[in-house]
């Protein structure tokens, strides 16, 4: 009798945790969807976790994540969250790509139960999140340094080495494949401990590829990861990566902005970007992001008065866009890297704006920039070197744009005939044929079909 109670309890032990599992499995994917059917109109946030609030704290941030919701906003990037070194530390707290412990939780930010709530809130919200990863190197003070030592790179004289000029950290060796193991062991934990949803993974383009090509499929045996490179290196997509930077096409924005290259400069790289890439290859587009910010300057330095068109152009160009934190603020100064910071939060002009385009962005098929994409077409205009305009379409839906990407007025016509709807005012517009168009500086519209 003993034995037939002992049993009955094991099996409706068995099926309850079988149950647990299959909802948990449920939730994620019922929230996001990975691999081969990633979201084809995403709109993706940065957080820097440190600065983005007064306390600095992941509770400080969770709070906020139904505000970005309404920006479109499907996809949650966290910058590095893990403990920083403190050996070769730069500055007062330090690089958050000086990791000292994977598996570990950065204690300025909470502890490991704050975090896993930012991720169910997330979840909750329709919002999935992936954490930047950092594979090239580690603090000087991570335990493998001394247990492991033989997974760092190392001079001729059998000294541990720096990479570029990054002196609080230190090198690992890929050739290795205990370290191989090792660092995807890392990155396993936190998908089933705290149901994260994928990596960004730092200078990804400095870690062998063949690394990447096997870490993905074991990754993939856990649970469906989102994989993005920071890189923009073709050969990382073949297998490894869902999307990758789009850093030639931000650098072009900026020269456009500085009178440095005009539209076709612009032309020249989407022709290139068809021929180098595969077409299910997903790009990141982005007018800022911490590295930008930090070194390079902000949005408004290096945009001007061009800011929002080239928001807007990231958000209907084959692809998705990036928001880093504080630009729906008009957040207009360089956030400190090393020590505390904090951003201001009130709404200006651009929260609205990243409002209706995230919502087109959403909820228009002619503009999916996932594996799917919606076609790109170029509209020719009188003003090819000035004025860019083209067209996307998918499932009968077309949205067109067109926009002065100078600092001067411009006389154009464009082959754009019949009555659209301005999506920005809401008003209806007709185009006839060879109509003159007047566009001040920097003016853009991006017109529904109706």
């Amino acid at each position: 009798m003993k034995k037939i109670l002992v049993l009955a309890i094991s099996l409706t032990l068995l099926i309850s945790c079988k149950k647990e599992a299959s909802q948990a499995v449920s939730t994620s994917q019922d929230i996001a969807t990975y691999s081969d059917n990633i979201p084809e109109n995403a709109v993706i946030y940065e957080v820097n976790i440190r600065q983005y609030s007064p306390s600095g704290t992941f509770n400080a941030f969770t709070k906020d994540i139904p505000k970005l919701k309404e920006m479109g906003v499907k996809i949650l990037w966290l910058m590095p969250v893990h403990p920083i070194g403190v050996k070769n530390r730069k500055e007062g707290l330090g690089s958050y790509y000086s990791v000292k412990d994977y598996r570990g939780i950065n204690p300025e930010f909470g502890n490991l139960d704050d975090y896993k709530n930012l991720v169910k809130t997330a979840h909750q919200n329709g919002m999935y999140v992936i954490m930047d990863w950092v594979p090239n190197h580690t603090a000087w003070d991570h335990a493998w340094v001394t247990e492991h030592p033989e997974y760092y790179a190392k001079d001729k004289d059998g000294k541990m080495i720096s990479p570029f000029d990054w002196t609080d950290v230190v090198k690992l060796d890929y050739s290795n494949q205990n370290l191989r193991r090792a660092m995807v062991d890392e990155m396993k934990y936190w998908l089933t401990d705290a149901n994260v949803d994928g990596f960004r993974c730092d200078v990804a383009g400095e870690v062998p590829t063949d690394f990447w090509d096997w870490a993905s499929i074991e990754l993939k045996k856990t649970k469906p990861v989102f994989m993005l490179a920071e890189a923009e290196k073709p050969e990382l997509s073949k297998k490894a990566f869902d999307m990758a930077y789009g850093w030639e096409e931000h650098h072009i924005m900026n020269e456009i902005a500085q009178g440095k290259k005009t539209v076709k400069d612009f032309d020249v790289y989407m022709t290139k970007r068809d021929s180098v890439w595969q077409k299910d290859d997903i790009s990141l587009y982005f007018t800022s992001n911490h590295d930008e910010n930090s070194w390079n300057g902000t949005e408004y330095e290096r945009l001007g008065d061009a800011v929002e068109t080239f928001a807007a152009l990231t958000f209907v160009i084959p692809g998705m866009p990036l928001i880093y934190n504080g630009q729906e603020y008009d957040f207009n100064r360089r956030l400190k890297f090393f020590v505390k910071d904090s951003l201001t939060t009130t709404k200006g002009k651009m929260f609205p704006i990243y409002v209706k385009l995230g919502q087109l962005k959403n909820g228009n098929p002619a503009l999916n920039g996932g594996k799917k994409s919606a076609s790109y077409k170029r509209i020719v205009t009188s003003s090819d070197q000035n004025v860019l305009a083209f067209e996307r379409e998918k499932q009968g839906k077309k949205v067109l744009f067109v926009g002065n990407l100078t600092k001067s007025n411009q006389s154009f016509s464009a082959a754009i005939e019949g009555t659209f709807t301005d999506f920005m005012s809401g008003e209806k517009i007709t185009f006839t044929k060879n109509q003159t168009l007047n566009f001040k500086p920097w003016e853009y519209k991006i017109l529904l079909a109706e």
